[in-house]
């Protein structure tokens, strides 16, 4: 079975958050899960309905499969680096601040009659 694949690496969304939109689209038929994403409030949705889109397109122009047939097998949300800020606090102390990135990985497939 050939799949097309698509990343976003070091997204600047939580990966808690997006895998709570990512869960909702795998194993759904491509045009679903496209819907699913449309009207989805959240931030990591958009980012995702574009990363969705780049595997469409890579497995129609790279394996000439058909966009109606496609079903998504794998969606996942790795952990990337961690940016480090620091919150200045009373007493000259300082806090750190953890902004989370993200690498979002979609590999889509045609479903099998």
């Amino acid at each position: 079975m050939r799949e097309a694949k698509a990343r976003a690496r070091f997204v600047r969304v939580s990966p808690l958050k997006a895998r709570l939109v990512i869960d909702e689209i795998r194993g759904k038929p491509v045009h679903e899960a496209e819907r699913i994403l449309a009207f989805s409030p959240r931030k990591a949705a958009r980012i995702i309905r574009k990363v969705l889109a780049s595997a469409v397109a890579n497995a129609e122009h790279d394996f000439d499969m058909d966009p109606d047939r496609l079903v998504v097998v794998r969606a996942y949300v790795d952990e990337g680096p961690r940016l480090k800020r620091l919150n200045p606090r009373a007493f000259g102390r300082a806090d750190i601040i953890h902004r989370r990135l993200s690498h979002i990985t979609v590999v889509v497939a045609e479903k099998e009659d």
